[in-house]
């Protein structure tokens, strides 16, 4: 025979118990993965930053390139005059 308590409150108890440990997991759970989240996002921003002066190496360089080739083209006469 099993034991089972006669009282009625015991039983609704264990059964809130019960209750409080799966949501306490589940929480803990929630927050374990918010962390990794968090750990992901901050990744996402440095390799973003790494992205950003990329970029602004190339537009340098693009910019340096753009100097070259008026100076070429003035040298060889094949300027457009400026517009008044």
């Amino acid at each position: 025979m099993s034991e089972q308590p006669d009282n009625l409150v015991l039983i609704y108890l264990r059964w809130i118990d019960e209750k409080i440990d799966r949501l306490s997991d589940q929480v803990r759970e929630v927050r374990d993965r918010a962390g990794q989240f968090e750990v992901r996002l901050s990744h996402m921003d440095v390799r973003l930053g790494h992205l950003e002066v990329a970029v602004a190496g190339i537009s340098v360089r693009i910019d340096r390139m753009e100097d070259r080739l008026d100076r070429i083209e003035r040298r060889l006469d094949l300027a457009e005059a400026p517009a008044p």
